[in-house]
């Protein structure tokens, strides 16, 4: 059992080095599947794989300069249950996800330390869906609706981006979505159970006749899930609904997208202390339930896309309109929020020759706005009724802010990439970018106008050279900076409880010089290598207002280092004539230090910045034998100081979790049936997955749920 030790660490180690050997053990281990009947099995040789983000569209990884990772999630971790967004970025080195199994709150998603400062949504880390944003334009980032189940692969850049990707871009996620199945209908239904928790999702598809270079083709999703949560007061019911259609018109590639997502209730068990997680890792925060803390949503988002021309010489443009109604009961207040959001993009490509060599050259504009109509109301849930709780019952009462917040930003980018065949590729990036923000405060009885407006610009480049040392593997180098504005929220949310803007509060900004080397070692093993070394001034960090539990501010620190080493090897390995084993293991090292920041006279200088380990490592293998599969994960992490005066932390820890199952066993009637069965946290292991920075009474820790095991089913017709 893991223990929470409050207490200044002289150095964060992997404890004992237990959980290097329990990876080990757990990776060299055999697991024993029995077919039914014996059938030979082919096996395929690694390729170099080919990315598809928003600014390098069908390009080799070996060819970009900078740290980058394409995950295909059941590719080679089979029946993912795809119940967070950490399954499918499990083994990105340097990307660390913590899940909050708190259906109120996003997973924290970290990519070198960059993101970690979040206390709801996703921070400094920019994420798109098939090239549109769902990071909004001050940097923050509300994952609930992106639908998991209709996901097919992720682009990970690991590592600064603002050269091309703009406000908070310490690193960059595409998620992008299945395409319709070869067929003129096919039809996919799955559902799982277990660990309090339900899922059911229908998927329908269909494709037209391949007369064209892109057949129409269409694909709807629906997904219900319903929980009881790992936690006591954890209920959540949501519903998410994905559309997308593809056809060719005119020569112009043209893609539409829409989202829907309904959440009714979801309850909020929050953080807890040391003392709390030790004893029981259901326990909810002793203030949620008497003040009903929760949170309810609907978003809606429409998005098109239009593509003309190759990834060489071609114009691509895309816009979308988003609507979203939150209504957050917290500890100190009850949140409304309306928004509207909407955005367009516009790039294009053309390569000519220079001196005999290749010149391709890109050109974008990104524009963005969202407007929010923010009301905070008094928290009356279990109060006697007063003036400010007139209602006897009512949730909320009287109104404490009523304001409308606007954010817009635009950017514009400009990249040359010089290409020597098959030897060398040289790119350098520019970017400008200009974030505004504009309060209009409404709530005037209280005799003052807070109104007021504020602009953060920004000029990044990005300069990095690719060497193709063999054909099958480069070394690259680069140096870029990066920005990240504090979003609306932290902009408007102050320590001393007043309204307005917060004119103290100061963009971040990064340099970051990275060297790396990636390829094909023979032909089933795949490695990714990188070293980084990061400095940041003005880094935003959150505290815990004083005496108001749930309510966050932000200040600046004065300068961060961050050095690091990530490193990715998966290879597939025959067993025999019958047997097939796929198998990696990713490591994150890195070292994050305040360098000059001071609080009321204290300075944390040569602290650890808190909310990140400074290891991590996660493993797997899988074993497959005439479509049965069976697949253990490792995952490992030292421990997380939570607290800028490192005074507390959170110890290392060690996870395991087993699948086994079959891929689809054919049935007469041309449906397929797969079914799977599995056990999360193998161990019961008791440990924090998350941690909040900077917390007041001692709440700095998000238990990780216990043992449980689940059944799934999934049917399929093509």
């Amino acid at each position: 059992m893991s223990r929470l030790v409050p207490v200044v660490p002289t150095r964060s180690v992997l404890p004992s080095g237990r959980a290097a050997a329990l990876c080990a053990l757990w990776l060299l281990a055999p697991l024993s599947l029995r077919a039914q009947t014996d059938t030979t099995r082919s096996t395929a040789r690694l390729e170099a794989a080919t990315v598809e983000v928003a600014r390098d569209p069908e390009r080799s990884v070996l060819a970009l300069p900078f740290a980058i990772t394409r995950v295909t999630p059941d590719s080679l971790r089979p029946a993912l249950r795809r119940a967070t967004v950490g399954e499918l970025l499990f083994a990105v080195p340097g990307v660390q996800v913590q899940p909050r199994n708190n259906p109120t709150q996003d997973a924290r998603i970290a990519v070198r330390g960059f993101g970690a400062r979040a206390a709801f949504g996703v921070r400094g880390v920019k994420v798109l869906r098939d090239g549109i944003p769902v990071s909004l334009p001050d940097g923050q980032t509300p994952m609930d609706w992106l639908d998991l189940e209709t996901v097919d692969r992720v682009e990970a850049i690991r590592g600064t981006a603002s050269a091309l990707y703009g406000n908070a871009a310490g690193g960059v996620l595409d998620f992008r979505s299945l395409v319709a199945e070869a067929t003129p209908f096919s039809a996919r239904a799955r559902v799982w159970d277990g660990g309090g928790a339900r899922r059911a999702n229908v998927l329908l598809s269909g494709r037209g006749a391949a007369d064209r270079r892109t057949p129409p083709q269409w694909l709807a999703s629906v997904t219900h899930t319903r929980t009881d949560g790992p936690r006591i007061y954890a209920r959540q019911e949501a519903t998410s609904v994905f559309a997308r259609g593809d056809a060719e018109w005119a020569g112009t590639t043209w893609r539409v997208l829409a989202s829907g997502y309904d959440m009714p209730l979801a309850e909020n068990p929050g953080a807890l202390t040391a003392a709390e997680l030790e004893r029981d890792v259901r326990l909810p925060d002793s203030l949620n339930i008497p003040r009903g803390a929760g949170k309810t949503v609907r978003h809606a988002q429409l998005g098109v896309v239009a593509e003309r021309g190759s990834a060489d010489d071609g114009l691509a443009a895309a816009a979308w309109l988003g609507t979203r109604q939150l209504d957050n009961p917290l500890a100190f207040a009850v949140v409304d929020v309306d928004r509207t959001n909407a955005g367009m993009w516009l790039r294009g490509t053309r390569t000519h020759r220079w001196a005999g060599l290749p010149v391709r050259v890109s050109a974008g504009l990104d524009v963005q706005s969202v407007g929010d109509d923010r009301r905070n109301l008094a928290n009356c849930v279990g109060q006697a009724v007063s003036a400010t709780c007139p209602a006897a019952g009512a949730t909320s009462g009287a109104v404490r802010l009523d304001q409308r917040e606007v954010v817009q930003s635009e950017g514009a980018f400009v990249r040359y990439e010089l290409s020597v065949p098959r030897r060398l590729d040289v790119s350098a990036a520019l970017r400008w970018d200009q974030v505004r923000f504009r309060l209009i405060d409404r709530f005037l009885t209280d005799g003052r106008d807070d109104s007021g407006e504020e602009g953060q610009t920004a000029v990044n480049p990005m300069v990095g050279v690719v060497w193709r040392a063999r054909p099958t593997w480069s070394l690259y180098a680069t140096a870029n900076s990066a920005f990240e504005t504090p979003t609306v929220t932290e902009l408007t949310t102050q320590a001393d409880g007043t309204a307005g803007l917060n004119g103290t509060l100061s963009p971040q900004r990064t340099r970051t010089v990275e060297l790396g080397a990636r390829g094909l070692l023979g032909t089933r093993t795949w490695f990714d290598v990188a070293l980084f070394d990061a400095r940041s001034r003005d880094e935003l960090v959150p505290f815990d207002v004083p005496d108001q539990p749930g309510r966050r501010a932000f200040r600046n620190a004065g300068r961060t280092k961050r050095r690091g080493a990530e490193a990715l090897v998966r290879t597939q390995v025959p067993l025999g004539t019958q047997w097939l084993a796929d198998a990696g293991v990713s490591a994150t090292f890195g070292r994050y230090r305040f360098v000059d920041y001071t609080v009321g006279g204290t300075s944390f200088a040569g602290n650890v910045v808190p909310g990140s380990p400074s290891q991590q490592w996660q493993g797997w293998v899988t074993l497959r034998r005439a479509g049965w599969f069976g697949t253990v994960d490792v995952s490992a992490a030292s421990d997380i100081i939570v607290d800028d005066g490192g005074s507390a932390r959170a110890p290392g820890w060690q996870a395991v979790n087993l699948r086994v199952g079959h891929e689809g066993v054919r049935l007469r009637s041309g449906w397929r049936v797969a079914p799977v069965a599995g056990v999360e946290n193998l161990t019961d292991a008791r440990y924090a997955s998350a941690v909040l920075v900077n917390a007041t009474r001692g709440r700095f820790f998000e238990p990780a749920p216990p043992r449980s095991a689940f059944v799934g089913l999934r049917v399929l017709h093509d």
